[in-house]
């Protein structure tokens, strides 16, 4: 995670363009109110968060997600698209610092945290947009897998909706929350048949980042508060912690944007806990 003392909405992606539109002004002191409470919530659900060291010429900094992506096999530093965020990535290298937690660069195409899930073991999503993610960033970034004998399967979608996890994000290992009419019906399909049932949201969902959310295991969802997500999931039988996070929203980004997996348990240590 990354504190937001220099946020600022950047005109990169429909949702801020809008915000800016409607007069949207950031304020640190709030967005620093707001981050806060979302830290105490995962702190308080057994979560450690580690803090990289906000830089003033980087606004969008605290959306950590998409310069970095934890793998099975360690932590992959990826491509942006955007050339404000490109340096991003260099923080979070220099952050990890001589550990051997970075295991490689993507350099080939661009791709962004915010298009990749990393749905189970054996399954790979990501979201192409052509906008931010691309195909040779994509297929950077799961020769791995591939070889590893994972499937991969990859969303087109409109580039309005920024990244895949606007609009589709998993809650739990065969459950995933959607806006089904702005995804590609083959993938669709192609999730379902892999055992995976869809909760249905709004379209709406995606603009105010309400599909945005973060799965912390054992059904205990993190979402927007005052959105249409936290009911639907609750009536869905999960528990639902709500933070709010307007002034990130208004700026393109929701929870799962503001928090980065810095490890994956592997199933082996997964049986042994438990």
């Amino acid at each position: 995670m990354c504190p937001p003392h220099f946020l600022a909405p950047v005109p990169c992606c429909a949702v801020t363009r809008r915000s800016l539109s409607h007069g949207f002004v950031a304020s640190i002191d709030e967005a620093q109110r707001q981050h806060a409470e979302l830290v105490r919530v995962l702190q308080r659900s057994g979560v450690r968060c580690h803090m990289l060291t906000p830089d003033p010429t980087l606004p969008d900094m605290c959306f950590t997600r998409d310069v970095g992506v934890s793998t099975p096999w360690g932590m992959v530093a990826l491509n942006p698209a955007m050339f404000h965020r490109r340096p991003e990535v260099g923080r979070l290298i220099q952050h990890l610092g001589a550990s051997d937690a970075l295991v490689r660069n993507i350099r080939a195409g661009t791709i962004e945290g915010g298009d990749i899930c990393v749905a189970r073991e054996g399954l790979l999503l990501i979201g192409m947009s052509g906008e931010r993610s691309t195909a040779a960033g994509i297929n950077d970034f799961s020769a791995p897998f591939l070889a590893a004998g994972w499937e991969v399967l990859i969303c087109p979608f409109h580039a309005d909706n920024l990244h895949l996890d606007t609009i589709f994000c998993m809650v739990d290992r065969d459950e995933a929350i959607a806006c089904v009419d702005l995804l590609d019906p083959g993938f669709l399909a192609a999730v379902r048949a892999r055992g995976i049932s869809i909760i249905a949201v709004p379209d709406s969902a995606a603009s105010t980042l309400d599909c945005n959310i973060l799965s912390l295991g054992d059904r205990h969802i993190v979402a927007r508060t005052d959105g249409i997500v936290a009911p639907i999931l609750r009536a869905a039988d999960y528990d639902v912690t709500e933070v709010d996070i307007s002034q990130f929203a208004a700026c393109g980004g929701g929870i799962h944007c503001l928090t980065q997996p810095l490890r994956r348990a592997t199933s082996s240590e997964r049986e042994r806990s438990g």
